[in-house]
């Protein structure tokens, strides 16, 4: 394959969403459950997920199957989540007035989120082996 712009393959598309009113840990959560899922299994995790930033990921990752579709002329059915990451983004600082004239912090953090999907299979996790217990026989 040949690297175009950004480090992206022919076979790769990606799809951005800045400032998104969460933490990115929060963010980073929902990430974490479509992490390496083809795209179809990823949408209906998504769909059914009760955080409340899961609606912002599913509309990225909508919108970065329409890129694929559109632009590079992948089919969906072999899609799948190659990365996904999310980051800081400004923090909003307010205040609120605490106990005998003093100010207490307020900060509303922004996050920003970027995924990648690659047209191919999508690889399996392997499981990791199970440790084998040594028997000494008994004399």
């Amino acid at each position: 394959m040949t690297t175009t712009r950004y480090g992206i393959k022919d076979n790769q598309v990606r799809a951005f969403n800045k400032m998104i009113r969460i933490s990115h840990q929060k963010l980073n959560l929902v990430c974490d459950m479509v992490r390496g899922l083809p795209v179809d299994r990823a949408i209906d995790v998504l769909k059914f997920s009760k955080k409340r930033v899961s609606g912002e990921v599913l509309k990225t990752l909508l919108s970065a199957i329409a890129n694929a579709e559109h632009n590079k002329n992948l089919p969906v059915e072999s899609l799948y989540i190659k990365e996904i990451w999310c980051g800081k983004a400004l923090t909003m600082k307010r205040i609120f007035p605490g106990p005998r004239g003093s100010a207490r912090p307020i900060l509303k953090p922004f996050s920003n989120l970027t995924i990648v999907l690659e047209s191919g299979v999508a690889p399996t996790k392997k499981a990791p082996k199970a440790k084998t217990v040594k028997k000494e026989k008994a004399k």
